[in-house]
């Protein structure tokens, strides 16, 4: 599953690595060992290593409210999992990053962690339900014909708090209307998109994505206080804005 905002299937990539690297021991072949990026993930959905069975995770503080500090899972760290230390130096985390800890974020992180674990039904629903509205708000301003949810794919999952979609006409490139904007600061493209002035996302080429309506990509995100309130003055804030580039032209 490789579309933008897709969910990839870790778990069962896991149990194929782990069956092929019961063929590959017969061999005398090392293991393959899997790594899988959850910054996106924590404190949006539920994330359990048991579940996924992979060998490393890492995570970002503050993807889920906490500190900028991240962390790394591994699976039996030195008898299981083999992990080599890129710094030499101090014994610290036992001798694999040397340097004074960062006790405050550290700390920070933990607690953030605790939170998400306690409320993550919580905190999702409430994602879902705003995003939900603020499709249904877009689609009602500008009409079907006028908007295009670029992240809503059938019959695949999706993260609960982000919504990429595109408003069509040839003078509303996604730079062009966020530089109209008087109160909504968002992304243009797909995550982790480079700056590549109004080229379009290739992730959303990749998935389909008309260029024209890919050019146009708009990336908004929600988080656990949103309101619909709040979404409803965004949604007339980029009417405005759509309107004076109209006018424009």
């Amino acid at each position: 599953d490789g579309c933008h905002h897709g969910v990839m299937p870790i778990s069962e990539i896991s149990q194929r690595i782990k069956a092929l690297n019961q063929k590959r021991a017969t061999s005398g072949l090392p293991v393959i060992l899997l790594h899988t990026d959850a910054a996106q993930a924590l404190g949006k959905r539920r994330v359990d290593v048991e579940d996924l069975g992979v060998d490393f995770l890492t995570i970002v503080g503050h993807k889920f409210y906490g500190p900028r500090i991240g962390a790394l899972y591994v699976r039996g760290l030195g008898e299981l999992t083999p992990l080599y230390p890129m710094l030499f130096g101090g014994g610290q985390e036992r001798n694999f990053r040397p340097g004074t800890e960062n006790t405050p974020m550290i700390a920070g992180l933990g607690k953030a962690a605790e939170l998400v674990t306690r409320h993550c039904e919580a905190y999702e629903a409430h994602m879902r339900d705003v995003r939900d509205y603020l499709e249904e708000r877009l689609v009602a301003e500008f009409d079907k014909q006028r908007i295009h949810l670029n992240s809503q794919f059938p019959g695949t999952e999706r993260l609960p708090n982000t919504c990429n979609f595109s408003i069509r006409g040839p003078q509303l490139q996604g730079r062009a209307v966020l530089a109209q904007c008087r109160t909504l600061l968002a992304s243009v493209g797909a995550a982790c998109h480079s700056d590549n002035v109004d080229r379009p996302s290739p992730v959303l080429l990749s998935c389909g994505i008309p260029f024209d309506v890919a050019r146009n990509a708009l990336r908004l995100s929600v988080g656990r206080s949103t309101t619909r309130a709040e979404v409803d003055l965004v949604v007339q804030d980029l009417k405005q804005a759509v309107a004076r580039l109209e006018c424009q032209a």
